[in-house]
């Protein structure tokens, strides 16, 4: 990643470039990027709030929007990144240039849009609670924790997919049940069966790599608690492992993109 602080003029064009393309031509632009998780939550709330109300939680608007933002963030990347490389096809063929730039862009665009929201959110989830915890000084650090994550799993789906042209319809395919696995509507321990079934419960919150996520977000903003230590580790321990895949497979593959796309 030195390599794209060394074309950092090129990267901030591509950014730029992204964010002009993602509503170009629409009437509100930019300010879809918080209409669209407002609408879903209002949604989400309606469904599981209102009409199945056991998985509810005091204040669920908030409890929503925490990992409705996480998710958001994680599968858009993810989705957009797919596509990246043939997106960009005439100029991988034309300028020598870091190819990682383009999806790291592609993340930072959805990045800058995750952190926008969560400042928000954050003043509104302090006054309802009506306090400053110290908890919240670690959402900084959460937060990188998580872009490392995306950044190194869109590093994978981007090469793999420019190579193998099946891995954005499959993408699209496993993100569907994978978003109502996650912890996103409810707590894990409170649906029923899960509590009592410790395979269960470790299925929902640590096989799934981005429930630990929502869960030290959700526990930092949303409940003002420090998370527990195996989720701090599990948060670091998979921004790393998932950056270094995620380098180390983009530079074995990186070599025939000009020919593939």
């Amino acid at each position: 990643m030195l390599a794209v602080l060394r074309y950092r003029y090129l990267f901030g064009q591509m950014v730029r470039r992204e964010l002009r393309q993602r509503y170009r031509g629409s009437a509100l632009g930019l300010l879809w990027y918080v209409v669209n998780p407002l609408v879903l939550m209002g949604a989400y709330w309606l469904m599981f709030g209102r009409l199945l109300p056991g998985v509810s939680e005091e204040d669920y608007p908030l409890f929503l929007m925490v990992g409705l933002f996480v998710w958001l963030f994680f599968s858009q990347s993810l989705i957009s990144s797919s596509t990246a490389f043939l997106n960009h096809s005439s100029l991988i063929g034309k300028v020598r240039f870091p190819r990682q730039t383009i999806p790291a862009a592609v993340v930072s665009v959805q990045f800058f849009t995750f952190v926008g929201l969560l400042l928000l959110l954050a003043p509104i989830v302090v006054a309802v609670r009506g306090t400053f915890d110290p908890a919240l000084l670690l959402l900084p650090v959460l937060v990188l924790c998580l872009f490392a994550f995306v950044l190194g799993l869109s590093l994978m789906v981007s090469v793999l997919h420019a190579n193998y042209r099946d891995v954005e319809p499959i993408l699209s395919a496993v993100l569907l049940p994978w978003f109502f696995l996650s912890p996103i509507f409810f707590r894990p321990e409170r649906l029923p069966g899960v509590a009592d079934n410790e395979w269960a419960r470790i299925l929902l919150t640590w096989v799934n790599p981005v429930a630990p996520f929502i869960d030290a977000t959700r526990s930092v903003l949303y409940e003002g608690a420090t998370p527990t230590w195996k989720t701090l580790v599990y948060v670091a321990l998979a921004a790393g492992l998932a950056l270094a895949c995620g380098h180390l497979l983009f530079r074995r593959m990186q070599r025939e993109l000009a020919v593939v796309v």
